[in-house]
């Protein structure tokens, strides 16, 4: 089968697509005939070695935390799934990745996947899904009323994020460029802060927030200025940077990592086939074009969800 994958950590150019073989399905796992494998931010720290130390992978490694596809075979002890089920999965950070025809998955990372959107599009929900919904509801603890922000709305996170928040009865403000101002615009943001303009701190001086959910990769001292936003007894959550201990004020500081959780999954699943919670995929490139879509992330020039199928 085909797959990507590098034999050492390092920039792009480590990244092939080479001749692997075809994994086959241990006790308790399945093989999943990949649709498709949605590209994060995360699958460029982990193949730079950012993750090293803490979540080291095993050579010669696939990227791709989240994948779509259908049920290929079942291992020893699987119940609830059967070949041709059509699933999604977030898989662990070091495991091997979904940017390749096939690959095993533990059975009780699954969810079904949606039926109103492509198969390959639904890899697009599992990773930007799980982190807004824990950051919002396990971490924020938002409750209906409540003013949030959101900064760095224009990334899959930062979209599912406004679209649960609004759901949960908040008052969204989000900050997003010109690039994505219609999509965060879309999923019901009641208002948008240009962050190009100059310094979000500054744009919204005087402003307090319940909660602010922060998604952008900033310095220490940014995520400092954002905590200044908080009010008084409220939270910062950051899926990023490390959040400032002792902001005062009463005010909560969380860093977050997100869990793979099919319960979850399956919630959002649900959202989705329900109208509530839309996937929003930018573009669908084949598995040789990995490396174009890591360079264009790191040179800023990646709008939207990018998904790789095999």
């Amino acid at each position: 089968m085909k797959a990507v994958r590098y034999h050492a950590y390092g920039d792009s150019d480590v990244l092939r697509v080479e001749e692997a073989e075809r994994p086959t399905a241990a006790p308790g796992h399945v093989v999943l005939k990949v649709a498709g494998a949605a590209f994060n931010p995360v699958d460029a720290m982990i193949r730079a070695g950012g993750f090293h130390q803490f979540a080291p992978v095993e050579f010669p490694h696939t990227p791709g935390m989240d994948a779509s596809g259908t049920v290929a075979e079942t291992g020893e002890g699987v119940t609830g799934w059967s070949v041709g089920d059509a699933v999604v999965a977030s898989l662990a950070i070091n495991a091997p990745g979904a940017a390749a025809e096939y690959i095993a998955v533990p059975a009780d990372a699954l969810a079904a996947a949606p039926r109103t959107v492509p198969l390959a599009d639904a890899s697009a929900l599992p990773g930007v899904g799980l982190t807004a919904w824990q950051g919002l509801y396990e971490h924020a603890k938002l409750r209906s009323g409540q003013r949030l922000l959101v900064n760095g709305a224009g990334g899959g996170v930062g979209r599912i994020a406004v679209q649960l928040a609004k759901r949960a009865g908040a008052e969204v403000t989000a900050t997003a460029s010109a690039r994505s101002l219609d999509r965060v615009k879309a999923a019901g943001a009641d208002r948008i802060v240009d962050y190009t303009a100059g310094p979000v701190a500054e744009a919204l001086a005087g402003q307090r927030f319940d909660a602010v959910f922060h998604l952008v990769r900033t310095a220490p001292e940014e995520v400092a200025r954002m905590a200044e936003l908080v009010a008084e007894g409220g939270v910062l959550v950051s899926a990023t940077v490390p959040a400032p201990e002792g902001a005062g004020r009463g005010v909560r500081t969380e860093m977050m990592s997100m869990r793979g959780d099919a319960g979850q999954l399956a919630e959002l699943v649900a959202l989705v086939d329900a109208g509530e919670l839309t996937v929003d995929v930018a573009e669908r490139l084949p598995l040789a074009e990995a490396k174009a879509v890591h360079d264009r992330f790191a040179a800023g020039t990646l709008a939207g969800k990018t998904v790789l199928v095999p």
